[in-house]
């Protein structure tokens, strides 16, 4: 199964912002619905942002409202999670994955059912 290429981590003071980037050369990712994870060290996996094919629907977890922005740009064929205001508990690993199976249909979700194509993930470290 073909993988997604999530960069952009490393290491920022809380407080501090960073641009994750999530892209193939093998396909489109217009046609899908991406969502960004991550998990930190001891943790489940858990969903950050999700959004829809069409870039109309964006979900955000709780944790990260008002900080975190996903986006999408076709013309690069790249979704994007900027991250702002990022604190020590956003320290994990962020893997970005699509909806292939178009479980989602023409919005996006929470949840890593259904999300193919994860990638290896890019590492964020918030610390002083």
């Amino acid at each position: 199964q073909s993988q997604l290429v999530e960069s952009g981590g490393g290491l920022v003071q809380p407080g501090g912002s960073l641009r994750l980037s999530c892209s193939t050369f093998e396909y489109t990712l217009e046609y899908w619905a991406v969502g960004w994870f991550r998990q930190a060290p001891g943790k489940e996996r858990e969903a950050v942002a999700c959004i829809s094919s069409s870039g109309d629907i964006t979900i955000y977890a709780d944790s990260v409202k008002g900080r975190f922005t996903i986006s999408k740009n076709n013309a690069k064929n790249a979704i994007y999670l900027q991250m702002n205001k990022l604190r020590p508990e956003d320290t994990a690993v962020y893997y970005c994955a699509t909806d292939s199976g178009g479980v989602y249909g023409a919005s996006c979700g929470l949840s890593s059912y259904g999300m193919h194509n994860w990638g290896k993930g890019t590492l964020v470290t918030v610390s002083s």
